[in-house]
């Protein structure tokens, strides 16, 4: 398994408007064959239908395996209107910020 770099130009596809926080490797990704000394072809995914699945060992870099990137994720309920009901879980922290003479409450929640 590896990611893969991007790059992000101005004749290539980008993957987030700003450069400055647009993703610099995404995956990971499966090695299908090694083709030549220095290429391989990968197992994308079909959003990835107009790139090319060859790529030069320079742009991988290697994933290493662990158990905390398996998320564990209980079913939604989704209504008929395509939305769902969240619940808190706990209040974590409450402040009150003065704007303009008006106090506004900011709370931080644990969803």
């Amino acid at each position: 398994m590896v990611f893969l770099k991007v790059e992000p130009t101005k004749s290539v596809l980008r993957f987030e408007k700003k450069e400055k926080l647009s993703l610099h490797f995404v995956g990971p990704f499966e090695i299908l064959e090694r083709i030549g000394s220095v290429a391989y072809c990968l197992v994308l995914p079909s959003s990835f239908s107009a790139v090319h699945d060859v790529f030069h060992v320079s742009m991988f870099r290697k994933y290493v395996a662990d158990p905390t990137h398996i998320l564990d994720f209980e079913p939604l309920q989704i209504n008929e209107n395509l939305s769902y009901d969240e619940q808190p879980v706990e209040i974590l922290a409450r402040e009150i910020k003065l704007l303009r003479n008006i106090g506004i409450a900011l709370y931080k929640v644990l969803w």
